[in-house]
């Protein structure tokens, strides 16, 4: 990997290694979700794109793995089986549902958005420019998904209720969201704020980067978005 230093290299491979990671337990978790949909009874075109999408993050999977291996990764742990999955929590199917595509979702995939956009913009490396290629067009629409299936919920199922339920959910869904990428991680908060571009061109960026995206996402994206379906964000700090 030329340019790179030996702690580059290694930061490299640390963070392909995660991705092929997380892109499988969402495939994992996306799965889960569908057979929720399913014993729902909901419209079978969320069905087809809940399952299209389990088929995108393995495919996300798939390309990190072949971009961690010729960065010179050679082993990556095992997952925690308990970890690909949902648990329910809830006395009714569609409160848990609601919560779930509100944190994996409407929040997650729509925050993967930017951050994917940011990872790609000095990328030049092959085979990490195609995968990041691919990711950021799936994400797009793994985000509209999460949306989609909130808008179903919240004109039928949960037509009443649902607004109260999220904006309740909502300030303990941002602190976990800030905790991964916002200041409330320690690696963010005090992250090295340099990267060289020979990691750049990996796809990689320091943590520090993380959390001004974040903030953005919530004023510029989640804010409005839950607005417009009722639910005020106004007052919830990540």
């Amino acid at each position: 990997m030329s340019g790179l230093s030996v702690t580059g290299a290694a930061q490299v491979v640390g963070e392909w290694g995660a991705r092929v990671a997380a892109e499988y337990t969402s495939a994992a978790v996306t799965q889960h979700f569908v057979l929720w949909l399913i014993q729902a009874g909901a419209p079978p075109d969320l069905i087809d794109a809940g399952l299209a999408i389990v088929a995108d993050e393995l495919v996300h999977s798939r390309m990190s793995h072949e971009v961690w291996v010729a960065a010179g990764g050679s082993a990556i742990a095992p997952l925690a089986r308990e970890s690909l999955g949902l648990e329910r929590t809830h006395a009714s199917l569609e409160h848990d549902l609601l919560m779930a595509v509100v944190r994996v979702f409407c929040l997650g995939e729509t925050v993967a958005v930017p951050l994917f956009k940011h990872l790609r913009e000095k990328c030049t490396v092959e085979v990490a420019r195609d995968a990041l290629d691919r990711i950021l067009v799936d994400e797009v629409r793994h985000r509209d998904f999460g949306w989609d299936v909130l808008d179903w919920l919240l004109s039928g199922p949960l037509e009443a209720k649902g607004p109260g339920l999220v904006e309740r959910a909502l300030p303990g869904m941002l602190v976990e969201l800030d905790r991964s990428y916002g200041r409330g991680n320690p690696h963010v908060a005090a992250g090295e704020s340099r990267a060289s571009e020979a990691e750049r061109a990996w796809g990689v960026v320091p943590p520090s980067e993380y959390a001004p995206i974040l903030e953005r996402a919530i004023d510029r994206d989640l804010r409005p978005r839950f607005k417009a379906r009722g639910i005020l964000l106004d007052q919830v700090e990540a």
